[in-house]
């Protein structure tokens, strides 16, 4: 599952990634990140659809926007899952959104410092805010890469 399989090309998107997967290469770790990445995502949009709807919607296509700059075939796979999470919370009862996201957010942030301490390494936000946007693609990546399709 090692995230250096894709050759460095120079692109802004292989650096970032390069540098994610430093501190990702425990298969422990990647698991819990395969696992617990999508779901802080999932809540994050909760808690920002909790404030409104449209405030969910706003901040997915803010990072869409820096995911196209980055990759478009990343931003195809972003919308799609940020789409699939969006549609999700407009269907799931209103009074649950916000416990379940501030439960659950909570619960998959422990599983990430769980995983951290397996690698012995540091989550690479704390070096660079950005790698909080590249998580997703980080997990993403590995889906692309088992499907064959270039980023």
């Amino acid at each position: 599952m090692n995230q250096n399989t894709q050759p460095l090309t120079g692109r802004a998107i292989d650096t970032l990634l390069a540098k994610y997967s430093e501190s990702h290469l425990n298969p422990v770790n990647e698991v819990i990140h395969f696992i617990c990445v999508p779901v802080i995502v999932f809540t994050l949009l909760g808690l920002l659809w909790a404030i409104h709807p449209l405030v969910a919607v706003a901040a997915a296509l803010a990072s869409l926007l820096y995911y196209f700059s980055l990759s478009a075939p990343f931003a195809v796979g972003m919308l799609l899952m940020s789409g699939a999470m969006l549609a999700l919370l407009y269907f799931l009862p209103p009074h649950l959104v916000l416990p379940v996201s501030i439960t659950v957010f909570v619960i998959a942030w422990i599983g990430q410092f769980i995983g951290h301490k397996i690698e012995g390494k540091k989550p690479s936000f704390f070096d660079d805010l950005r790698f909080l946007l590249i998580g997703p693609l980080f997990v993403l990546g590995f889906l692309y890469r088992r499907l064959h399709i270039a980023y």
